[in-house]
C-alpha cells in the first residue's frame, strides 16, 4: 500500500503543472457607433499582442455615467468615459449625490470630445435658442449626453420642459430618428468624425449648431471642465465651415483596487504602442503622452503615476 502512495506521489509531481492563464480584465467603453468603443478595441489588441499573460475584454455601454457605475461596483475594470462624469461621480455631486464612487483612479486624459448638437437643415434651427419648441435628442437618461444637453440649454434659459419633446435616444438611436424626422436636432458628446453623424450627413442634409463665445464663456464659469473647441470644416458632408462648440475630454479610468503592477503594465503598453490607438479612429491621434494628464479630475492610480514619473511626464 505505501509502495502505491509513493508511486502515485512521484508520478504526481512528474506530471505537467498547469500553466496559469492571463488575468483577465474588462474595459466598459460605449456606443459600437462611437468613438469609445473602437478606441477601447485598440487597447484590447495592445494588451493582447505586447502584454503576455494579460487579456482585456471591450464591454459596449451606455457610455459615461453607466461606465462610472460599472467602476464603482466592480463590474469592469477599466472604462472610457467624460472628465467631467469622472470628477462628479468622485465627489459625489450631481446625479452621484449621497453615491460618490471613491474607487474610481485616473489613468490618462485621451481626446477632447465635442459636444455635437446635430441638426436637419429642414428644422430651421440656427442657434441654441431655436430649439425651443423642437424635437431633440438629448441623449439617454442618466448619460455624460444627457448633462451636456442640461448645462448647454441652461445658460440658453431653457430647460427639458421648453423642449417640444426631449428624447432620450443613444447615439444609435439618435442617429436613426434624424435620418427619418422623427426629431428635429440631437445632442452628440463625441469625438468629431462619428459615425453616428457621419451616416446622418450622408443621408440627409445636417447643420451642425453652434454655441456663441459669450455662452461659453457662462458655461465655463459655473462648468468649468468645459473647453472652447471647433468643429473643423468638411468634418461632415455638407458642413462647410468651422463651427464653434465646447468640449469635455475622454478620460481613461479604472478601479481603485487593482494592483500597482497591473496599470503600471497596462498604462505602458498603450503609450508605447499609441499608433495602434491612432489607427482605431481619426480622434484617437489626439491622444498623446505629453497630455496624458493635463485635465484629470481624480487621482491618478499609483500604476499609471510610476509610469508618468518613469517618464518624466509627472514631476515632484
Amino acid at each position: 500500500m505505501a509502495i502505491v502512495i509513493i508511486a502515485a506521489a512521484y508520478f504526481a509531481y512528474l506530471a505537467p503543472k498547469p500553466v496559469p492563464g492571463p488575468k483577465r480584465f474588462t474595459i466598459a467603453s460605449g456606443w459600437v457607433v462611437g468613438v469609445y468603443y473602437p478606441v477601447a478595441g485598440a487597447m484590447s489588441r495592445i494588451i493582447y499582442e505586447h502584454v503576455p499573460g494579460m487579456s482585456l475584454t471591450v464591454e459596449s455601454s451606455g457610455a459615461s455615467v453607466a461606465n462610472a457605475k460599472l467602476i464603482g461596483s466592480g463590474a469592469a475594470d477599466f472604462a472610457i468615459l467624460q472628465n467631467d462624469i469622472a470628477y462628479y461621480a468622485y465627489n459625489g455631486i450631481l446625479m452621484f449625490e449621497g453615491a460618490p464612487i471613491k474607487n474610481m483612479r485616473g489613468i490618462a486624459i485621451l481626446y477632447p470630445e465635442h459636444i455635437q448638437i446635430v441638426a436637419r437643415a429642414d428644422a430651421g434651427i440656427k442657434s441654441v435658442s431655436d430649439l425651443k419648441g423642437k424635437r431633440v435628442a438629448v441623449g439617454p437618461l442618466g448619460s455624460g449626453t444627457e448633462v451636456n444637453a442640461r448645462q448647454i440649454l441652461e445658460v440658453y434659459g431653457l430647460t427639458f420642459d421648453d423642449l417640444g419633446k426631449a428624447e432620450r435616444l443613444s447615439a444609435e438611436e439618435a442617429s436613426s430618428y434624424l435620418k427619418d424626422g422623427r426629431v428635429d436636432a440631437a445632442f452628440f458628446t463625441v469625438g468629431v468624425g462619428a459615425a453616428a453623424i457621419s451616416d446622418v450627413a450622408l443621408l440627409t442634409p445636417i447643420t451642425l449648431v453652434p454655441i456663441e463665445e459669450a455662452k461659453i464663456e457662462a458655461l465655463r464659469a459655473k462648468y468649468p471642465y468645459y473647453f472652447r473647441e471647433v468643429i473643423p470644416a468638411g468634418s461632415y458632408k455638407g458642413v462647410d465651415k468651422d463651427v464653434v462648440t465646447v468640449a469635455v475630454y475622454a478620460t481613461l479610468v479604472c478601479r481603485g483596487e487593482l494592483s500597482t503592477d497591473d496599470v503600471y503594465t497596462f498604462t505602458k503598453a498603450i503609450f508605447e504602442h499609441i499608433s495602434t490607438l491612432h489607427a482605431a479612429h481619426a480622434r484617437a491621434k489626439a491622444i498623446s503622452l505629453e497630455k496624458a494628464i493635463i485635465a484629470m479630475p481624480i487621482p491618478l492610480h499609483p500604476g499609471a503615476e510610476k509610469y508618468y514619473r518613469e517618464k518624466g511626464v509627472l514631476k515632484g
